[in-house]
């Protein structure tokens, strides 16, 4: 049975506010004119357009060692729709996903500018109630081949108002600080925090190191008046929820 999420009672809390990947990578001149994506989007409209073909009109061009459709291509196959959605750091950006830094500034504007449109729609956030929620939302993270942690924040009502990439590699304790996962928390007014990360493995089990990091931060949380409801674990076929009731 899934657990639905509950936030506490609390005067401190803040109110406000798989496509397959194994495909050839043509280049933009190997493509017939009418099949080209800025061409594409000229004719038939942005609707038309995959995300990676939305990415290459962004990009627009390549570097000498990659073409700007396979440049867009291995953004979204390796570190999914919603990672790139959440990403604001352009130098952080460029390095990790190792990308010039003028192109990582295209990527970073175009996003930040639908973010900004999102946000207006105000109801059309997403409600996150249970794990299953998380799982479902975070659907683009199940075969992802790293692992990512993600952190979800969360207004009172439960609505996704920030969703960031918090690492990209093997969650530790060591690497993992507190104020990583808050700092986001305090500047957005979140009211709480889920995490959820994955395992390319496919092993759903918690380990040792999960549940540790879930503990410190959790009484991290209580400092602040900001509480983690829980720490998702994500694979291909499942999920695990680690009971963040630690009190």
């Amino acid at each position: 049975m899934t657990t639905t999420y509950a936030l506490p009672e609390t005067d401190l809390l803040l109110a406000h506010g798989a496509e397959a990947s194994n495909f050839k990578v043509y280049k933009i001149r190997d493509l017939p004119e009418e099949s080209r994506p800025r061409e594409k989007l000229l004719k038939h409209g942005p609707g038309a357009l995959s995300t990676k073909e939305l990415l290459a009109v962004i990009l627009m061009t390549g570097t000498k060692k990659e073409g700007v459709l396979e440049m867009a291509n291995r953004l979204v196959r390796d570190y999914g729709e919603k990672s790139l959605l959440s990403r604001t750091n352009v130098t952080q950006m460029a390095a990790d996903l190792d990308l010039p830094l003028v192109k990582a500034a295209q990527v970073a504007a175009s996003l930040e500018l639908g973010r900004r449109l999102y946000d207006n729609k105000g109801a059309g956030l997403p409600v996150i109630r249970n794990a299953k929620d998380v799982y479902k939302y975070l659907e683009d993270m199940r075969g992802l081949p790293k692992e990512h942690l993600r952190g979800l924040y969360l207004n009172a009502h439960q609505r996704v108002i920030h969703d960031e990439v918090i690492s990209i590699g093997t969650v530790n304790s060591n690497l993992i600080h507190p104020r990583e996962v808050f700092k986001p928390a305090l500047e957005y007014g979140a009211a709480a925090v889920i995490l959820a990360h994955n395992h390319p493995s496919g092993s759903v089990k918690p380990s040792a190191a999960d549940a540790a990091i879930t503990r410190q931060l959790i009484e991290a949380g209580k400092l602040v008046g900001i509480s983690l409801l829980d720490h998702v674990i994500i694979t291909k076929k499942g999920f695990a929820s680690i009971e963040a009731d630690y009190a």
